[in-house]
C-alpha cells in the first residue's frame, strides 16, 4: 500500500497502458460487448451499443467539421447523449468541454467564448439560456444525435494520449471561473487509480446523480465504470428519492454524492419515517466538502451502510481515499490514505516539509493531475511547484499513513491573531443532535479582526436555540473558536456543485451582524 515518509507519501505503482479515453471504451467492448453499459429511463445499451452510438455522435460531429483539436461544449441536464459526446470528441481527437445544466447565461457565454468552442450541444430544458448565450449557427439540440448517419470511411488523424481532451470550469465564487485542461492520459489514469483504490470492476453497478457537467460526476463517476466494464445507470438529476429507490431498482454497488446529497437522502428519510435497504450497496462515497462524523453516524445508522470519505480537486484526481482492501480500521477523523500513483508533500509556509501529525499545505501529484489554465500562464505557474499542485489545504498525516484535512487555508477565520478552522467549528455544532447542517464564516470585527458567525439548519422538529449550541461549542472548543452570533436558516444555499457557498453567506449576514463589541 503506501507508506508515510517524513512530509511525502508514494503510493504503490498505478501504471497505465499509454491509450486514448476512446481506446479504453473500446477495450471495454471488447471484452463483454454484449454486456448492459448504460441505463437510463427505461433505456438500455449494452457496449456494443453505446460503441454504436459513439461512432454515429463522431459522425455528426464530422458533418459540422469538427476535427482534431477543435472544441466542442455540451450544455444539458444528465442523458446518454452527453457520454456519447465525451467519446465521441476523445474519438476525433477534439477537445469536450461539459457544462453544468445550472449555468446562467452570462456563465454560459463566458464558457463557451473562453474555450473557442465550435459547437454547443443543448438540451430543451435549458434551450432559451443556449439561444440566448451562443450564436444560432453554432448550436445543435442533443435530439439530433438520435439521426442515425450512414456509415463513412473517414480517416482519423493520430491522438495521443497527451493530447488535450477535457475543459472543466471550475465554480469559483469570486472572479471568473478557472478553465482546467486535462489530457487523455489523465482521463485513463483517474479511473484506473480509482478502480484499484475502490475495488470496481465489471460486476459493479453504478447510480449517477451527480451533475455530469462535471468532473465528479462524468469522469470520477460514469467514466471510471464505463472503463471498469461495469454498468452505469444515468438519473436525469437528483431527488432523494429517486436516487434511493434507483439504488434499489437497479442493484446498484456503487453511488457518489457529496455531504448535501447524503444529508438531503437521510432528512427525506427521517421526516417521512421511511426506511431503504442499502445493503446491497458496496461503496457509498462522499467527497466536495467536508463530511462531518455526526452525519455520517447518523446515515449509518439510519441506512446501515457506512459513508466513505473521498479527496480530490478538478486539478487533481485522485487523493486520498479507503482502499477497498485496507484491513485497517479508517481512524476518526481521516480522509484515508494517499491513493494509487499519488505523490504528496505537506508543507510549512517557509517551504520545509511537516513532520507526523503536523498541519501544512498540502501539494500533490495525482494520477491525473491537469496539464495547465486555459489561457492563463501566471495562474499555471503559480498553482504548480515541480510538478506538484498546490491545494490550499490544510492537511496533517498520522504514523500509519492516514490523512487528516484539518481546513482551507484561504477560508481560515484569524481572530486577534489565532487561526480558527471553519470546518472544525462545524463539525462540533453537527454534532449536536438538533443541527442537521452548518456552515461557519467569518466577519469584519473592529476589535478581533474577524470573528466566527454560524448559520445553522435545524433538525426535523428540533427547536435548539442559539445559547444551547454557544454551549454545546463551548464545552468542545477552546472559547476563541466559539461563535457567539448564530442565525437559523431552513436550509443553506448551494453551489451549482452542491457545496454551500459561503460567499452567499457573507453577502447575506454580515450586514446583519453587529461586529462592534465581539
Amino acid at each position: 500500500m503506501n507508506i508515510a515518509h517524513e512530509g511525502m507519501t508514494v503510493t504503490e505503482n498505478s501504471a497505465v497502458p499509454s491509450q486514448t479515453v476512446f481506446a479504453a471504451l473500446e477495450a471495454s467492448v471488447l471484452r463483454e460487448p454484449s454486456k448492459v453499459a448504460l441505463v437510463f429511463e427505461g433505456q438500455t445499451l449494452t457496449y456494443r451499443e453505446l460503441l454504436e452510438k459513439v461512432e454515429n455522435t463522431a459522425r455528426h460531429l464530422l458533418q459540422r467539421q469538427v476535427r482534431k483539436g477543435d472544441t466542442v461544449a455540451a450544455f444539458a441536464q444528465n442523458r446518454p447523449e452527453l457520454i456519447y459526446c465525451y467519446y465521441a470528441a476523445a474519438k476525433l481527437g477534439a477537445v469536450f468541454v461539459p457544462l453544468n445544466p445550472n449555468l446562467t447565461q452570462s456563465e454560459v457565454e463566458y464558457s463557451f467564448t473562453h474555450s473557442n468552442a465550435k459547437l454547443l450541444f443543448h438540451d430543451d430544458l435549458v434551450g432559451d439560456v443556449a439561444r440566448a448565450a451562443v450564436p444560432t449557427e453554432a448550436l445543435v439540440s442533443l435530439n439530433v444525435l438520435a439521426d442515425v448517419l450512414p456509415e463513412v470511411d473517414f480517416t482519423v488523424p493520430a491522438v495521443e494520449p497527451e493530447d488535450d481532451f477535457l475543459i472543466i470550469y471550475t465554480s469559483g465564487t469570486t472572479g471568473a471561473p478557472k478553465a482546467i485542461i486535462l489530457d487523455h492520459h489523465a482521463q485513463v489514469s483517474c479511473p484506473a487509480a480509482l478502480s484499484r483504490m475502490w475495488g470496481v470492476t465489471s460486476l459493479d453497478t453504478t447510480l449517477v446523480a451527480l451533475p455530469l457537467g462535471y468532473l465528479y460526476g462524468l469522469s470520477t463517476a460514469a467514466a471510471a465504470g464505463l472503463q471498469a466494464g461495469g454498468t452505469v445507470v444515468i438519473l436525469r438529476r437528483f431527488h432523494p428519492r429517486d436516487v434511493l429507490e434507483g439504488l434499489i431498482t437497479h442493484g446498484a454497488t456503487v453511488f457518489h454524492g457529496v455531504p448535501t446529497m447524503f444529508s438531503m437522502m437521510l432528512e427525506y428519510c427521517e421526516q417521512r419515517e421511511l426506511r431503504f435497504d442499502l445493503s446491497g450497496m458496496r461503496k457509498l462515497i462522499c467527497a466536495g466538502a467536508p463530511l462531518s462524523e455526526e452525519m455520517a453516524r447518523r446515515f449509518e445508522g439510519k441506512f446501515g451502510k457506512a459513508l466513505e470519505n473521498y479527496y480530490a480537486l478538478t486539478e487533481c484526481t485522485p487523493v486520498f481515499g479507503r482502499y477497498f482492501d485496507d484491513q485497517n480500521a479508517l481512524p476518526a477523523g481521516s480522509i484515508g490514505r494517499a491513493a494509487p500513483g499519488a505523490v504528496v508533500k505537506v508543507l510549512r509556509p517557509d517551504g520545509s516539509e511537516c513532520g507526523v501529525r503536523e498541519d501544512g499545505e498540502l501539494l500533490v501529484r495525482a494520477a491525473a493531475t491537469m496539464k495547465r489554465y486555459l489561457k492563463n500562464p501566471e495562474m499555471t505557474e503559480a498553482s504548480l511547484t515541480n510538478g506538484l499542485f498546490r491545494t490550499g489545504d490544510l492537511v496533517r498525516f498520522d504514523e500509519n499513513g492516514f490523512f487528516y484535512i484539518t481546513g482551507r487555508i484561504k477560508e481560515i477565520i484569524i481572530r486577534g491573531g489565532a487561526n480558527i478552522s471553519p470546518s472544525e467549528v462545524e463539525k462540533v455544532l453537527i454534532s449536536h443532535p438538533g443541527v442537521q447542517d452548518a456552515a461557519v464564516i467569518g466577519v469584519p470585527d473592529r476589535i478581533f479582526g474577524e470573528v466566527p458567525v454560524a448559520v445553522v439548519v435545524r433538525r426535523h422538529g428540533s427547536d435548539v436555540s442559539q445559547d444551547e449550541l454557544i454551549g454545546h461549542v463551548e464545552n468542545l472548543l477552546s472559547d476563541f473558536k466559539v461563535p457567539r452570533t448564530i442565525f437559523f436558516e431552513t436550509e443553506l444555499p448551494q453551489g451549482k456543485t452542491g457545496k454551500t457557498d459561503k460567499k452567499v453567506l457573507k453577502e447575506r449576514f454580515e450586514p446583519l451582524v453587529e461586529a462592534v463589541g465581539r
